[in-house]
């Protein structure tokens, strides 16, 4: 599985895909936006964005990828470590 991560601090990008990689998942952490994000982004599995640290650009730019390639999104308030594994732990329960 696939995971896009947008929004976050910069000093987690290396814990969030820490996290993502025990769940067993390829992961791409955006905490600012780049250039050409929509391109970036791919066809991931699961969108996950932190509301409280994303510019609205790219809250709208990952809604729209996310609803082209059918991913699950979610969003989270907090930006933390624990936040994250709670909704990737929700996600994969949906899944199964």
């Amino acid at each position: 599985m696939s995971i896009v991560i947008v929004g976050g601090h910069d000093r987690m990008h290396c814990r969030y895909k820490e996290i993502c990689k025990k769940f067993g998942c390829k992961c791409k952490v955006f905490t600012q936006c780049p250039a050409d994000f929509k391109n970036q982004i791919g066809n991931p599995d699961i969108v996950i964005v932190f509301t409280g640290t994303v510019a609205h650009k790219m809250v709208r730019v990952a809604s729209g990828q996310a609803e082209k390639s059918g991913a699950i999104i979610k969003h989270c308030n907090s930006s933390s470590a624990c936040a994250l594994n709670d909704a990737l732990t929700e996600c994969f329960c949906k899944a199964v």
